[in-house]
């Protein structure tokens, strides 16, 4: 680790606004803060709003801006990412945001259920080797209606044609209401006429600029998780991107994936 990423490390540990839990395991008790984010961490009763694989935290930072009205929490396991929103929001005074690294994996050892009003998955990696450890599969849908209000909202924007369309068919296989979906967002955007909506959907992360730089799409689903029945895979076979980040080549020979 260089010495960069532990001076980051150093002065994050100082935020107050910043939770540290990173060694979490099936068998560690739930967080002291769990159930009581809204009285203890941000004072107030306003909705939660999860970004989750928050990255450098640009959404939850930029949301956090346009709504003061509602309390947002960047999730991540990469602290020396988190470091640059969370010192972005610690100099600007930005009370209704806070950080929590930890994996995703144990997000239900954080909060209780009906504790979480929305969910944003900004470019999460698609995962295009093993359903389960895909942010829209069942296994985090589960989780996520462990802490989610009842028809609580789901977001998943991403470059990842693979994802969108896995996630578009999760979507249909479980009848899951869908409030907004395109596979195009900024052609879909430059039309739009609602301004809240251009403004929060034009948030661009570090990660996205890199794929609207090499000529991706950007797709956006929004849709609601009901707490009621079972969830089910789609039974589908989906054509893999044909890139990685940083453009490295795929990792195997294959073409498509369950």
């Amino acid at each position: 680790m260089s010495k960069n990423k532990l001076a980051k490390f150093a002065e994050m540990a100082s935020y107050d606004h910043v939770i540290e839990a990173p060694f979490q395991t099936p068998d560690t008790p739930y967080h002291p803060l769990r159930g009581k984010w809204h009285a203890e961490f941000f004072k107030n009763d306003n909705p939660i709003v999860l970004e989750l694989g928050c990255g450098r935290g640009e959404y939850c930072v930029g949301l956090g801006r346009m709504f003061p009205n509602k309390n947002f929490i960047g999730v991540d396991i990469k602290g020396a990412r988190m470091y640059t929103g969370a010192t972005e929001a610690k100099n600007e005074g930005l009370t209704n945001v806070g950080f929590l690294r930890t994996h995703i994996e144990f997000i239900d050892k954080f909060f209780t259920p009906n504790e979480v009003a929305e969910i944003w998955l900004t470019f999460s990696d698609p995962q295009m080797r093993k359903a389960t450890k895909r942010l829209t599969s069942t296994h985090f849908l589960e989780r996520y209606r462990r802490l989610l209000q009842d028809n609580g909202i789901v977001h998943l924007k991403t470059d990842s044609n693979f994802l969108y369309t896995y996630t578009s068919c999760m979507v249909e296989a479980n009848h899951l209401p869908v409030l907004f979906q395109t596979d195009d967002l900024y052609h879909t955007l430059s039309a739009e006429e609602d301004a809240e909506v251009k403004e929060i959907l034009g948030i661009r992360t570090y990660y996205e600029q890199q794929w609207i730089d090499r000529g991706l799409n950007i797709k956006y689903l929004k849709f609601r998780l009901p707490q009621d029945g079972n969830l089910i895979e789609p039974e589908v076979e989906i054509e893999l991107d044909d890139y990685r980040s940083y453009n490295r080549s795929k990792r195997s020979g294959l073409t498509t994936s369950k």
